[in-house]
């Protein structure tokens, strides 16, 4: 069975996280029509952790809730620290975003492809991010296709 993981915070829950989602899911279908998408929601108390100033709009199990709501998602999880966390997961590919890079992401994807795991990096959604949201500068063209 292929098993695609992915991580994040998915606090203001958007269309880019599904889009992300879908095409993640995509990737275990490929070759596997039993393929699953495992994604890990970042506790919130760890977000605080590495960015001080966050401003976390819902909690942990709430985001999860949310996450686990999308129909490309087959099971989530809470991660405190992704170069850790991610070895405790039974996974066949890493999906990161292009946004994913500080040193725990570095350290999560060298375990990754130390064991014999895919890295498999996927670009943005244009014109929507969390960040945008905060600041209500969301393109009016996002889903206009």
């Amino acid at each position: 069975m292929s098993k695609v993981f992915t991580v994040g915070v998915f606090d203001l829950y958007h269309f880019g996280h599904v889009r992300l989602f879908k095409r993640a899911k995509e990737l275990a279908l490929k070759n596997d029509p039993d393929g699953k998408l495992i994604v890990a929601v970042q506790d919130g108390d760890s977000i605080l952790k590495y960015k001080p100033g966050a401003k976390i709009v819902y909690s942990t199990e709430v985001r999860k809730e949310m996450v686990d709501s999308c129909k490309y998602v087959d099971n989530v999880l809470v991660y405190y620290d992704v170069d850790k966390d991610i070895q405790n997961v039974d996974f066949d590919v890493f999906i990161v975003g292009g946004d994913q890079n500080h040193a725990g992401f570095q350290r999560a994807m060298q375990w990754a492809r130390e064991h014999g795991k895919e890295v498999v990096q996927l670009s943005r959604t244009g014109g929507i991010s969390s960040s945008q949201l905060r600041t209500q500068d969301v393109k009016e063209s996002v889903g206009k296709k």
